[in-house]
């Protein structure tokens, strides 16, 4: 009870914080708000600062800087979004990718001390200020006795506690929404904040981070796509990452626009087909891909850093967005609906052939035109009110995989405004179909069905035993399978003992029938 009301007050503090930098309703967009809110945000903006940014993107910056890491998390997605908000906006929040303020040099040099065991000098040769601060750690270069080049990834100082007041409140936040507005209970308010709250959980345990940049370094190699730095095990903790150094220039850095030894177009294509490759062939992708965490190398080379967000995905969720991205390259849309009624994401009362003609109303009008002809606003709206026609609820568990690939995206415009997604898509999706739907994956399927049965023999001899003490109390008049509601005591347990049974005999039936099949 106290804590929610904390969470409350904290809630109108983190309304007031956006009403103090006009960025809870920005004057220049309240055109586009009801009448209520624009003499709501009329008001609010009496109590504004005076000296505030003449952007509304960065007031909002501003504002999540002083909110804390979970508010600046959701402003860098924001800030990825040029073809969905106002370009001037997108453009006064970048700055939250790469000018949070940093934490002074001298909790620095306490933490890793106390991490090492002793000062810093005993393992280093030279350490520098802060050369990065992001939303829950900051980054120092440094020579080890070695002489090899390191980046010394540091947590923010009481994150943890910091990121739990957040999470409260947007917990709160979701739940209000979830309660007010009820067309927004479809896309899950609740879970997504759930969602975001387990991943900054992992992400504030830099050994999970170590462990993810390892994973994807392994897929990293195999695919060639990209590069993830090599990782100094014997130095890191829960509050220290040590990577290899990568010197190169950040896709953040505007210039890489306009410095002909880059090629950006280029470096779109690998952006997108490495977030595709990973999540599609390895199950798992790095789930922050903003420009501050790609990295050029003089070569060409696409380095990916900061992987304190990893997603996963089950073979079942690989395939089955495989195959819609492969459906919308070759326009099958009857295929695409095929796979979402598979997947039981669209409930049965509806019909595959009526949401397919729903889906080419979305997909004909894009297919094939580029990024600066498409408005994916527009896009993303349409399909919102298709899939609420057809009660489709969201996948919690998908989530991320979505934030990802719109992130993603995002950048690949900002390198390339005609960048091309499906012609990028089609080669990776079209591997991934042959790899899924040909014999390799046909083979797969054989030995994931016959491991199923293993298990499901396993457990025979504990159903037969039961099987086998229903029908003595059967046979000792213990039980009347007449009576449809009636339990009975079996090996000190109440069960339904006719359902219980004829289920029971089902089951002896049905195993004996997989073990004829598993010995042929």
């Amino acid at each position: 009870m106290l804590r929610g009301i904390l969470t409350f007050f904290r809630l109108l503090g983190t309304s007031w914080v956006l009403v103090r930098h006009d960025a809870l309703v920005p004057g220049e967009y309240a055109e586009s708000v009801p009448w209520f809110v624009r003499f709501f945000g009329a008001f609010s903006r009496v109590f504004a600062l005076r000296e505030r940014a003449g952007n509304p993107g960065e007031r909002l910056a501003r504002a999540l800087e002083k909110l804390g890491p979970s508010y600046i998390k959701f402003g860098q997605i924001l800030s990825t979004r040029g073809d969905m908000l106002d370009p001037v906006f997108t453009e006064g929040l970048s700055r939250l990718k790469d000018k949070v303020p940093a934490f002074p040099m001298a909790i620095a040099e306490e933490m890793l001390a106390r991490e090492w065991g002793g000062p810093w000098q005993e393992k280093l040769e030279t350490l520098s200020g802060p050369v990065a601060a992001a939303s829950v750690a900051q980054v120092h270069k440094a020579t080890l006795k070695s002489g090899e080049t390191v980046a010394i990834k540091i947590l923010r100082p009481n994150i943890r506690k910091a990121v739990g007041r957040d999470m409260d409140v947007l917990h709160m936040v979701a739940g209000f929404v979830e309660f007010f507005v009820t067309e927004s209970r479809r896309l899950g308010p609740k879970a997504f904040v759930g969602a975001a709250e387990r991943s900054l959980q992992l992400e504030l345990d830099l050994r999970l981070e170590a462990a993810a940049a390892s994973e994807l370094g392994e897929a990293a190699v195999d695919t060639g796509h990209f590069k993830v730095p090599e990782i100094f095990w014997d130095l890191g903790g829960k509050d220290i990452l040590v990577t290899e150094w990568i010197d190169g220039k950040a896709v953040s850095d505007p210039t890489i626009l306009t410095d002909p030894s880059y090629d950006p177009k280029a470096v779109a294509v690998k952006a997108m087909q490495t977030f595709l490759t990973c999540s599609f062939d390895y199950g798992v992708f790095h789930a922050d891909m903003h420009e501050g965490n790609m990295i050029i190398e003089p070569d060409g080379t696409l380095v990916l850093i900061d992987f304190g967000i990893l997603g996963r995905l089950s073979p079942k969720e690989q395939r089955f967005h495989a195959e819609i991205l492969y459906g919308f390259t070759q326009r099958d849309y009857l295929r695409i609906a095929g796979v979402h009624f598979k997947a039981g994401y669209i409930p049965a009362k509806h019909t595959v052939e009526d949401f397919a003609s729903a889906l080419r109303a979305v997909g004909e009008p894009i297919f094939g035109k580029t990024a600066s002809n498409v408005s994916m606003s527009k896009v993303l709206l349409q399909l919102f009110e298709i899939t609420d026609i057809f009660d489709m609820q969201m996948q919690p568990q998908l989530i991320l995989l979505q934030k990802t690939m719109m992130q993603t995206e995002g950048v690949c415009r900002y390198l390339n405004p005609d960048f091309d997604m499906w012609g990028t898509a089609a080669p990776v999706v079209e591997a991934s179909m042959r790899r899924e739907l040909g014999p390799e994956g046909r083979i797969s399927d054989l030995f994931d069905g016959l491991d199923h049965a293993r298990r499901t023999l396993e457990k025979l001899p504990d159903a037969v035993e039961n099987i086998a003490a229903l029908a003595q109390a059967w046979a000792d008049g213990k039980v009347d399978l007449s009576r449809p509601a009636v339990t009975s005591q079996i090996n000190g347990k109440a069960v339904p003992t006719r359902g219980f049974a004829w289920a029971g005999f089902g089951a002896i039936l049905t195993l004996g029938t997989v073990w004829v099949i598993s010995q042929l």
